[in-house]
């Protein structure tokens, strides 16, 4: 496909709006296996045999009009028109080409052209432009006014050049404070947003943008399949172009936009005085324009079902553009072991709470301060109009932390005010032994250092940043402090395993798998771009794993000490004892 295409004298950039990154890597999986399961469905499903019509005679085949690597003639015109009909207008004829071998790939059966247009006044004030490609065999008109004109010798398409969007919404965040100490940020606020203006306010009529399309790439489908008169598969039939006369179809025209990406777009307005457009005529195969038409198709069903938001299937689409193909292999290999390990962890921490009989050596004060991190992170997301599959998952990890609560203490229902109210108690395991006082000093002392960071943080961030309102600069700070203060939530458990001098408590299967998740993230911040926080923030947990694995090594598991599931190693051999002795009772039995 051509580069993409700079306006000259365009009034300025358009700024893409900022995506959320989560279920990246599950999205690619997601689309390309759909993408590919309906492409061989439609190709191995589709009925074999032509279908009979009612007087029991096959249905007639339809082919196509043209044969391989028959020379073609080509004309494309612009035209502020949908309707067209002027082949003699020289204004609107933009691009002529001769002897185009029709589905052959060699010299000459790709065409380009870069190509200098000034736009009409009418389409720099949101008016449309359409582009008219017609094709003919080589010596024939395709102009149906013509004497000589054979109708079975030509065929067109016309496509329109420019996309309508919605205008970018007014950010209506501000400086919470009424003045920032950065005045020029402040004023470029105050002109974007409008600062009197509540969050409450209805923004009025939506408004739209014309965009041009900067590169116009028509591909001519090499399709030479016959089809059955009432047997066309369905994902073709909306693009055969049939001849009334014959029943045989047109070759398939088809204008490829897969790659243009929407920040590639030209927004038309006054300033645009000329306009570069790559214009390319060319082949493609049915199997490649297939799985083009396919991959759109799952792009829509993502984003209908709230799985993928707008933008994101650009930002995939990207990765294979400007990335490094190796490095798209191994990103893409290492994205299914992390859903492969988070699986795994996700699946042995239910099993470990749901067996779990003692809490003896756990911190119960880490499993609530992870369950209002969880839900800190999902109100966050809310008011942030985040998808509803991104949402979902958010909301589950809520319940599943809450639910971990539920094993880690009691809770009752205190029913003696007007209001019930939920009652969190102690379990007699953790209450009674050393587990609590040292959970309590940890909780203690860690808790100042956290107070300290979230009120630095916040307050920085009512400064110097902008906000949609205070309830939305409360959710934006304690997330940010859940990002990058979520460590220390770890560290009361470090401290417990040091003062009981043992790790027989810890569940090592599921933390397993979550430091192997932990390495792939690491891997991930190498290769990704991100915020140096962000970055920073990745190594963390490799520090708290690597003291677990310290710890598990200095203190080495005593099989006299209750283990997670409230048996001890001594109480495996006696159990085994009772039942030799058991069974040997029994054969002395059988003997006399």
């Amino acid at each position: 496909m051509a580069p993409p295409a700079v306006a000259a004298g365009q009034g300025g950039q358009q700024q893409q709006p900022q995506q959320g990154g989560g279920g990246f890597g599950k999205t690619i999986t997601g689309i390309i296996r759909m993408a590919v399961f309906w492409y061989f469905a439609s190709k191995f499903f589709s009925p074999k045999r032509a279908p009979t019509d009612p007087s029991g005679a096959p249905s007639p085949l339809v082919s196509n009009l043209f044969q391989q690597s028959q020379p073609l003639d080509m004309w494309l015109y612009l035209s502020d028109h949908e309707k067209f009909n002027d082949f003699g207008s020289d204004r609107d004829l933009v691009w002529h080409e001769t002897n185009l071998p029709y589905a052959s790939w060699g010299p000459g059966s790709t065409r380009t052209l870069a190509l200098k247009y000034d736009p009409s006044e009418a389409l720099k004030r949101n008016g449309s432009l359409y582009a008219h490609v017609f094709f003919a065999q080589s010596g024939y008109s395709p102009d149906p006014n013509d004497p000589e004109y054979q109708p079975q010798t030509a065929f067109g398409r016309t496509h329109a050049v420019v996309k309508y969007l919605p205008k970018s919404r007014a950010d209506k965040r501000r400086s919470l404070l009424g003045s920032s100490p950065d005045s020029t940020e402040d004023q470029v606020a105050s002109k974007v947003a409008g600062d009197t203006q509540d969050d409450s306010e209805d923004d009025g009529p939506l408004e739209w943008v014309s965009y041009l399309k900067p590169n116009i790439t028509i591909n001519l489908v090499a399709d030479f399949t016959k089809y059955s008169k009432n047997g066309v598969p369905p994902n073709i039939a909306p693009y055969l172009n049939v001849d009334p006369i014959t029943g045989n179809y047109y070759p398939t025209v088809f204008f490829n936009e897969f790659w243009l990406l929407r920040d590639k777009l030209i927004p038309m307005n006054e300033t645009v005085t000329e306009l570069l457009l790559n214009l390319e005529v060319g082949p493609i195969s049915m199997t490649k324009w297939q799985l083009f038409m396919q991959i759109d198709q799952s792009f829509q069903i993502h984003r209908s079902y709230g799985s993928m938001v707008d933008g994101e299937g650009d930002e995939l689409k990207r990765v294979f553009l400007e990335g490094n193909p190796y490095l798209l292999g191994i990103t893409m290999a290492v994205s299914l072991l992390h859903s492969v390990f988070d699986f795994f962890a996700f699946k042995n921490d239910i099993q470990f709470w749901n067996k779990n009989k003692s809490m003896e050596g756990l911190s119960a004060k880490s499993v609530v301060v992870s369950f209002i991190s969880q839900l800190i992170v999902f109100l966050y997301l809310l008011d942030h109009d985040t998808s509803w599959m991104i949402l979902g998952s958010s909301g589950i990890g809520c319940i599943i932390e809450f639910w971990k609560i539920g094993k880690a203490m009691h809770i009752e229902i205190d029913r003696t005010g007007r209001i019930p109210m939920l009652r969190f108690r102690n379990r007699e395991s953790y209450a009674q032994n050393k587990t609590k006082e040292y959970d309590d000093i940890a909780m203690k002392y860690l808790s100042y250092v956290l107070f300290l960071l979230v009120a630095g943080s916040s307050v920085y961030s009512l400064m110097y940043e902008r906000h949609k309102s205070w309830y939305s600069w409360i959710l934006s700070s304690l997330t940010s402090c859940v990002y990058m203060f979520g460590f220390i939530m770890m560290c009361p458990q470090l401290f417990i395993n040091y003062k009981l001098k043992s790790v027989a408590h810890m569940p090592w299967r599921q933390m397993t798998y979550k430091f192997l998740n932990t390495i792939i993230d690491d891997l991930f911040a190498f290769v990704i771009k991100m915020p140096t926080l962000h970055r920073l923030s990745v190594f963390r947990d490799d520090i708290i794993f690597l003291i677990y694995l310290y710890q598990k090594w200095a203190y080495p598991v005593d099989k006299k000490r209750v283990n997670e599931f409230g048996f001890g190693g001594e109480d495996d051999v006696a159990v085994a004892s009772t039942a030799v002795d058991a069974a040997a009772k029994e054969e002395e039995k059988k003997t006399n």
